[in-house]
């Protein structure tokens, strides 16, 4: 579920700063994707009913997909201040980007549990992702 977990992040993302529908090619450039790679996720990801997706128009998450984008987001803030804050890496989106949908609900919660929350952190928000520029 890698690929998709990082779409449906991605989507969740990009809901909270613009209107949905969602353009393919904002998914796509968050992701350092193509543009039919997008298109084509797009697609799988309707057929599960996680998404709603019209071509040229823009994908926006079914009320399943915000669930489960919701919950993967979670894993991702997680991942995302472990890689930052105890590995002290400089990609560190990318890297809990990667990682996203790998881990289970119950690694991650232990993770911000055990290593995030010792250090009194696990409730600050990362920073979002940006966009890369090409």
């Amino acid at each position: 579920m890698t690929g998709e977990a990082q779409y449906l992040v991605a989507l969740y993302r990009a809901e909270r700063e613009l209107s949905p529908p969602i353009p393919p090619s904002r998914v796509a450039e968050t992701l350092d994707r193509s543009p039919a790679a997008t298109t084509e996720m797009l697609q799988r990801l309707e057929a599960r009913g996680l998404v709603s997706h019209e071509p040229y128009e823009g994908a926006t998450l079914t009320a399943e997909g915000r669930a489960t984008a919701a919950d993967l987001h979670d894993t991702y803030r997680t991942l995302a201040r472990f890689c930052r804050e105890v590995l002290d890496l400089d990609d560190y989106e990318e890297e809990a980007m990667r990682l996203t949908g790998n881990v289970s609900p119950t690694v991650a919660e232990r993770l911000a549990t055990t290593l995030l929350a010792s250090e009194g952190t696990a409730d600050q928000e990362v920073p979002p992702q940006s966009p890369r520029s090409e």
